[in-house]
């Protein structure tokens, strides 16, 4: 056994442990599983938002796109810093009304607002059809990042199945506590990793972050202007793509459900006025990708630029300290996201239609069920199927899109009602899926979730606008 696995399953086991403790002394209701009964702080708060949004993405992909792309990948620069304004007016005032009514999850707000059972329903399944290939890239990305950093002496079904499993208990005794606790120690892991291999590659390689630039411009000037390496990703595409994410960033479930488990709207607005900071790493992972790009110009899989960059900078224990890195981080976003698909499930569609007088209790036995389906089936299309569902995560981030408009109409118009928002979602979903399956994406070099998103609207508008003017004439016959 090399000092490297040595170091990657230390890690796990470790993270694992943790989330398990962070449980121990709590009676577990679904309050206490799904929102870690309202008590987190700014500090927990901003790492669990920071664990479940920077997740194997910031190891592999902004890399990845850095090496393989180019300027196209400072979008995620651009719509993390949309997102976090936004946050700030949208966030507080939809923990408020969490509070108040006793809310748990993403479906909960629909149902209580629209007071629609069928939206309810709808914005839950959903959401987990959303969730299903995210998580499922999570775990790819973890044996990915595992069997590289270990050179190959633990395969990446087996780094899947060990980090998952104990990533399942945590998250069956300890709900989103336990993957609180463990976030703390994956953005220590996290920004650690990045931070030594961020400053460090540049430096030793062309004396710094400024000569590494020019370096890029005199060899390859085009792979700093847009569309960069690629032939559709140009300035209208980034535009869209910018506000379609910008706008979804915390409409998918589980980092709305999270909202809930501050313990007032202050801490959310300063966890608005902080998650900026975590742009930061960001950058050095993108100066990775294009100190990959110069140093090993012929890398058939561009998503392995940072592992393969540590590789051949770095000592093997060092490797298996970012595999280690990588492992927990990806275990942190999997175990939100196992949380809230379960509990969507038991709640928001058992519970609603198919037993309605389901307990509190029978919810929670449920949601612990399912939570275990769920990871077995999340098992078998990451071990046995790793490609089968990347393209789905393209329709689901365009999915949990849609739900946009009802959110801010919900909080701060009370004059929409359910049947625009219905009429809406529907809409918007359906040209997604028609420009996307169609390979119709992007559409007149508009990203297909945005084209979804500004009908979404339009059709929203349209609904409400026909409403009202029912309603008027509705109020004048029965005047008369």
């Amino acid at each position: 056994m090399t000092l490297a696995l040595i170091i990657i399953l230390g890690f796990i086991v470790v993270a694992s442990l943790l989330g398990v403790v962070a449980g121990s002394r709590i009676k577990m209701n679904l309050e206490n599983w799904t929102v870690g009964g309202r008590r987190f702080g700014v500090i927990i708060i901003w790492l669990l938002m920071a664990g479940e949004i920077y997740t194997t993405f910031t190891f592999l992909g902004a890399s990845g796109w850095a090496y393989s792309k180019g300027a196209p990948t400072f979008y995620i620069l651009i719509y993390g810093a949309l997102a976090y304004t936004l946050s700030f007016f949208i966030l507080p005032p939809l923990w408020r009304v969490g509070k108040k009514y006793g809310l748990h999850t993403q479906p909960d707000f629909f149902l209580h607002r629209y007071q629609s059972r069928t939206l309810g329903v709808l914005v839950a399944l959903i959401g987990v059809f959303s969730i299903i290939p995210y998580l499922q890239l999570q775990l790819t990305g973890l044996g990915l990042i595992v069997e590289v950093a270990s050179q190959g002496a633990i395969k990446s079904h087996w780094a899947i199945f060990f980090s998952f499993l104990l990533t399942s208990l945590f998250v069956y005794t300890s709900g989103i506590r336990g993957t609180a606790w463990v976030s703390v120690l994956k953005d220590i892991m996290m920004l650690a990793a990045v931070g030594i291999v961020g400053f460090g590659v540049p430096a030793i390689y062309f004396g710094g972050f400024g000569k590494m630039f020019q370096v890029l411009l005199e060899q390859k000037p085009t792979h700093l202007i847009f569309p960069g390496s690629t032939s559709h990703m140009g300035v209208f595409w980034v535009m869209s793509t910018v506000l379609l994410t910008g706008l979804g960033f915390y409409m998918w479930p589980h980092v709305f459900g999270s909202v809930f488990s501050a313990k007032s709207d202050k801490v959310i607005k300063r966890n608005a006025i902080i998650m900026p900071l975590y742009q930061l790493p960001i950058l050095l992972v993108i100066a990775v990708g294009l100190t990959a790009f110069l140093v090993l110009p012929d890398l058939k899989n561009g998503d392995l630029a940072f592992l393969a960059l540590v590789e051949k900078t770095y000592p093997s224990w060092f490797l298996g300290f970012v595999g280690a890195a990588g492992a927990v981080t990806a275990m942190v976003p999997a175990s939100v996201l196992v949380l809230f698909a379960s509990t969507l499930l038991s709640k928001n569609v058992y519970q609603s239609i198919i037993n309605p007088r389901a307990s509190e209790a029978t919810v929670m036995r449920l949601s612990r069920m399912l939570l275990l389906i769920i990871t077995g089936l999340a098992l078998v299309f990451a071990i046995f199927f790793p490609n089968e569902l990347v393209n789905l995560l393209i329709l689901g981030y365009d999915g949990v899109c849609q739900f946009f408009p009802g959110v801010v109409f919900g909080l701060f118009w009370k004059k929409v009602r359910k049947e625009s928002i219905l009429a809406g979602l529907v809409a918007g979903l359906g040209v997604v899926m028609i420009l996307i399956l169609s390979g119709h994406d992007p559409f007149w070099g508009l990203n297909a979730g945005f084209v979804g998103l500004i009908v979404n609207l339009a059709v929203t508008l349209l609904a409400v606008s026909l409403n009202s003017r029912w309603s008027g004439r509705e109020a004048l016959a029965e005047a008369n």
